[in-house]
């Protein structure tokens, strides 16, 4: 294992009774990088990350942050240690003020800046608003500044651009690419919009069926014929 690795997850296999959600994929994110992780609805995309993150059980293999085998820890302990994610679904709370919000996130993680987060996601303006009365756009960036308090290494994103319309998708991928250039956040980023993932993507990981397929630079998976002929179609 390389300490190197912000994040690093070997052999890892998922199993549901006798359905092999993963299946042996192996994967690592540098620090500061954005990896994409695409591939078709069943391909294991969301149970990859749910077992990087300690809501599922891995039936083989090991995770590891920073060099550390965190395996054997629980969500919360990952999460205390700078592993942090966000869902298909915002976890926003809808009738309760951002700021309000930011601070109770806060209040669970030491030496915490909510304020801080706000001002990089440019929500700093939207404090005093209660959260369903802002825009859409807007409620993804509260629901990515939520997980991103105590500025965690890395964050593990599910589809955060779903529901949104292409200018609101481009500005949330700006955002995303400044933390991983200023703040050296790691990102692991499941999203169907190609353009998106191809745009922000140092590397990008393809699964097929729980197996990893390809992997490489933007342009190397973009080449890669079975990658072409299967998900990316006139979109290579």
């Amino acid at each position: 294992m390389s300490a190197n690795y912000a994040l690093e997850a070997r052999d890892l296999s998922v199993r549901y009774g006798g359905v092999t959600a993963n299946d042996g994929v192996s994967m690592h994110l540098a620090q500061g990088e954005i990896r994409g992780l695409i591939g078709p609805n069943g391909a294991g995309k969301s149970t990859f990350i749910d077992a990087l993150s300690g809501r599922r059980a891995i039936a083989a293999g090991s995770v590891h942050l920073a060099g550390s085998d965190i395996t054997a820890l629980g969500v919360v302990e990952r999460r205390l240690l700078g592993l942090s994610r966000s869902f298909q679904r915002t976890s926003i709370f809808p009738g309760m003020r951002i700021g309000v919000q930011m601070e109770l996130a806060a209040s669970k993680i030491p030496d915490a800046d909510p304020d801080e987060v706000m001002r990089e996601l440019g929500l700093d303006r939207l404090a005093g608003r209660v959260a369903d009365e802002i825009s859409y756009g807007d409620q993804r960036r509260l629901d990515i500044a939520l997980a991103l308090v105590g500025r965690p290494s890395v964050l593990l994103l599910d589809e955060p651009m779903a529901g949104l319309s292409v200018e609101e998708s481009m500005k949330l991928a700006r955002h995303l690419r400044n933390l991983a250039r200023n703040w050296g956040v790691s990102v692991l980023l499941v999203e169907h919009d190609m353009e998106v993932v191809f745009g922000i993507s140092d590397s990008i990981t393809v699964l097929e069926t729980g197996k990893l397929l390809a992997e490489g630079t933007p342009d190397e998976v973009r080449a890669h014929p079975k990658v072409r002929e299967a998900y990316l179609g006139s979109a290579a």
